[in-house]
């Protein structure tokens, strides 16, 4: 089996990229998924928030409210770490058993769809990195646009992150996604086939 750790900036295009590789026969693993689904209601990590941040960030059917805990987190360093410290232990769990299975069923091709790969360390899990990268303008714009931002609050979630010259120069594959569909789906696909021909 062989793992590709798909990652990119914050709106450079990395969901697109996870489709296209899904679409070809990829089996995905996606950690934003994962993170989602262990900060469930009354889940440990769930509890651990709600006791650190109050019920302000927790909406009337007992979901975690995004928009106020990331508001909370991305203008908050430290909060943004403690927040991370607790999640990371349990979704890098998740992700090496949903390995371990994929593996056990002989799969060709698994995807690690994880925005943090790098931040992380979580690369070593991947036998090679895929960076989906846009210039810094394209980034921020898109951002906005997407999320309905303000161009303060895209640009402290950019900050938040590596900066992706820093993910490119680390990348083993560089995905640039400047450029329309087609042509992404053409770079995607041309190092999916050399993969598979391994």
């Amino acid at each position: 089996m062989f793992v590709i750790g798909l990652t990119g900036g914050i709106a450079s295009g990395k969901s697109t990229v996870s489709k296209i590789l899904a679409q070809a026969g990829a089996h995905i693993i996606d950690a934003d998924k994962i993170a989602h689904d262990v900060v469930m209601p009354n889940q440990l990590a769930w509890q651990k928030i709600v006791s650190h941040f109050g019920m302000s960030i927790i909406l009337e059917n007992g979901q975690l409210d995004r928009a106020a805990l990331g508001a909370t987190v991305f203008s908050n360093p430290a909060q943004r770490k403690w927040l991370e410290e607790l999640i990371h232990p349990f979704v890098r769990a998740a992700i090496e058993k949903e390995i371990q299975v994929w593996n056990a069923e002989k799969k060709e091709i698994v995807v690690l769809d994880i925005p943090l790969l790098y931040e992380a360390g979580w690369d070593t899990l991947a036998d090679e990195t895929w960076v989906v990268s846009v210039d810094t303008a394209t980034q921020l714009k898109r951002l906005v646009h997407r999320d309905r931002l303000s161009l303060m609050q895209a640009q402290k979630r950019i900050d938040s992150q590596m900066p992706l010259t820093e993910k490119v120069k680390r990348a083993d594959y560089v995905i640039d996604n400047m450029f329309d569909l087609a042509k992404t789906r053409e770079q995607v696909l041309k190092r999916w086939n050399q993969i598979r021909k391994r």
